[in-house]
């Protein structure tokens, strides 16, 4: 049984209905599935950890933040796949020196085990950093994580000059959590990613959480550096909307900017369910098309997905 936390058991009437929302939802757009950029499978441990910090709304948090997916791994990727999401990603990453390297190793062969999760590599500024994110890049990954807020480190470090350098020339595309919520940190905020993008234009970045709070700033990079794309994950919702609100007067350009803002879920650690992060999305008023390229198109283009195979 699936369940939010040990008080608060979900029934399986409630997975099943939910299950027929969100394939509803899709099919109703006339689209194969979802292509969801933003999912987190990490080795046990960690993900014990990460659990364990949301539990205790930790200073990133600051409010309760119950995890609705608390399954074993083989349920989580089962339920994905019951939603008709085609391909979702392994979101990894590190807190500290010496631990990227190792966080690859268990994200290529959580790839190569699960086919329809795109191979996921992080990084942290340190030695031998870009050697590590070229071999991940020979061994097939497919998109890359920085978290800025939790390694708490500068995207500017001259350790990572390299890496990005890698990851430009690879046209490989990089999660990264660089807006300021749900707490600002040392490197958070869109001014260093204005500098990086001005060293590398042409970086692939997709911008998670719409950039949140910092909305408009991280729109306006994307209007002026057309590899920046951002992703959808908690924006929206009734439970971003309650502290920090996107602005409905920037609807406008998000509807101009419909081909590079990607859908993201940040399943499992999410406090509502699978189907508001989708319903959220239409409270915004654009049109089917714009939908449908969030929900897939948009990230099936920039994955170069092979279309769905007839039934």
């Amino acid at each position: 049984m699936c369940a939010t936390d040990s008080a608060s058991p979900v029934r399986p009437d409630a997975d099943m209905a939910e299950i027929a929302g969100v394939t509803r939802f899709w099919r109703e757009l006339g689209l194969p599935g979802i292509v969801d950029v933003h999912t987190h499978f990490m080795p046990r441990n960690v993900m014990d950890k990460v659990w364990a910090y949301f539990d205790a709304a930790g200073p990133l948090v600051g409010r309760p933040w119950p995890i609705t997916y608390r399954d074993d791994e083989d349920t989580r990727v089962a339920r994905l796949r019951e939603f008709g999401v085609r391909r979702f990603t392994s979101m990894i990453y590190p807190h500290k020196p010496g631990m990227a390297e190792w966080l690859n190793a268990w994200g290529a062969d959580f790839a190569a085990r699960t086919p329809d999760c795109l191979h996921t590599g992080t990084f942290y500024p340190e030695r031998g950093a870009a050697d590590y994110v070229g071999a991940a890049i020979e061994s097939g990954a497919r998109v890359f994580k920085s978290h800025i807020q939790v390694g708490d480190y500068s995207p500017l470090d001259p350790l990572l000059d390299d890496v990005w350098g890698r990851l430009e020339d690879a046209r490989v595309p990089i999660v990264i959590h660089c807006g300021s919520g749900p707490a600002p940190g040392t490197y958070t905020g869109p001014e260093p990613i204005a500098q990086l993008l001005a060293r590398f234009p042409a970086l692939p970045l997709v911008v998670a959480h719409m950039g949140m709070p910092e909305y408009g700033a991280f729109l306006d990079l994307a209007e002026r550096y057309p590899d920046v794309r951002l992703d959808t994950t908690m924006a929206f919702t009734d439970f971003a909307e309650a502290d920090v609100p996107f602005p409905r007067t920037d609807v406008p350009r998000l509807a101009a900017l419909g081909d590079r803002i990607l859908f993201g879920s940040d399943f499992p650690n999410i406090p509502y369910r699978y189907l508001h992060a989708l319903e959220a999305l239409t409270t915004l008023g654009l049109d089917e098309s714009w939908l449908r390229g969030v929900v897939h198109d948009n990230a099936a283009a920039l994955f170069d997905l092979p279309a769905p195979q007839p039934a």
